[in-house]
């Protein structure tokens, strides 16, 4: 036997809808907490990434910044060390030609003292007479020198013929004397002036002073500290 289901009266009614709203409104609190808890955490991932790529880039413009730094302290560095070795390189070099300017002040000195001067000039012409080694020589000096050139000239004939057993027919040039910066000394030529022996005495200050560089640097300056071989 079948029981018939009442209507329901206003309250019933009206308390179903309020079990009905509650629940739509749990599982909506719910499922607010659900987004809210998952959106959380999201933002938590996508911060720290954030954090993370910041201190990356942050440490990047650091080692960039740090680099540079270095490189201009080189720079500054190579300069600075570029610029003290010019200035001792100008001060060695204003050194070694202050000494030659002493040297070619005292070699005016020389013409002065007219007995060794000769002797000087003698050995100078036969020097020259070997190294031509021809039989008929021009012989050239100051003009202030001719007296005493054609005086040595004649001792060196015979000092040559003794030395070597040949002879030497040797001319004194007075119509083109060498000129006063020479200092000087002779030069000898041969063949028509094409060859000739300069033994003047800048020539052979000139020579000295090259010949003599690397031993006057070591005097004055010491040894290089990257030189590894030495004579």
């Amino acid at each position: 036997m079948s029981t018939a289901t009442r209507p329901m009266n206003d309250e019933e009614v009206f308390s179903e809808m309020n079990k009905m709203v509650a629940f739509i409104r749990q599982e909506a609190l719910e499922k607010a907490r659900e987004i809210k808890v998952k959106a959380d955490e999201e933002f938590n991932i996508e911060k720290a990434k954030l954090v993370r790529q910041e201190s990356i880039n942050v440490e990047e413009q650091f080692q960039r910044k740090v680099k540079q730094a270095e490189v201009k302290q080189r720079i500054l560095t190579s300069t600075l060390i570029n610029k003290s070795r010019l200035q001792v390189l100008q001060a060695r070099q204003e050194m070694l030609e202050s000494v030659f300017s002493d040297a070619q002040e005292a070699m005016k000195s020389v013409p002065l003292d007219e007995g060794k001067y000769l002797v000087l000039l003698v050995d100078l012409c036969v020097q020259a007479f070997v190294q031509l080694n021809d039989e008929t020589v021009n012989v050239r000096g100051r003009k202030a020198d001719t007296a005493l050139i054609k005086r040595a000239v004649e001792q060196a004939v015979v000092t040559y013929k003794e030395k070597t057993g040949k002879t030497v027919r040797a001319t004194v040039v007075e119509a083109s004397p060498l000129p006063d910066s020479v200092l000087g000394g002779v030069r000898v030529s041969a063949l028509n002036d094409r060859i000739s022996v300069d033994n003047t005495l800048q020539a052979r200050l000139d020579l000295s002073s090259d010949r003599m560089l690397p031993q006057l640097r070591n005097i004055l300056f010491g040894q290089s500290p990257n030189r590894k071989f030495f004579n």
